[in-house]
């Protein structure tokens, strides 16, 4: 099981508190320090649309021109989320069955049980 995010983002903060008080293993992915391959980010896109895997509210999406936004959202140009990861929805929990992305703790609790 693989946890990815950043270590400061709250969100993640409480992920990992959860996984940790209910003594789920995982491994830590540090978006910033290991980076986000292509391979990825295509992988997550055969169980889960653009829509959802993006975070609109970041304000890297802010920083993104309207030519950046639409190749993004249309597929067209993935490499903005290896150069970018923060455009990526935290955290984002892998596993060999599920990917959640957000942390919603009802989603994790009927994960783990």
């Amino acid at each position: 099981m693989i946890l990815y995010g950043i270590p400061n983002c709250d969100t993640v903060r409480k992920a990992r508190k959860f996984l940790d008080e209910n003594q789920v293993t995982y491994t830590f992915h540090d978006f910033k320090k290991q980076g986000l391959t292509l391979e990825t980010i295509e992988k997550w896109l055969q169980t889960q649309p653009i829509e959802v895997i993006l975070n609109k509210r970041s304000t890297s999406w802010k920083q993104l021109t309207d030519e950046q936004k639409q190749a993004l959202t249309s597929g067209q140009d993935l490499s903005v989320l290896t150069e970018m990861p923060t455009l990526v929805k935290r955290p984002v929990l892998e596993t060999q069955s599920t990917l959640l992305f957000g942390f919603k703790e009802a989603e994790y609790q009927s994960f783990i049980k």
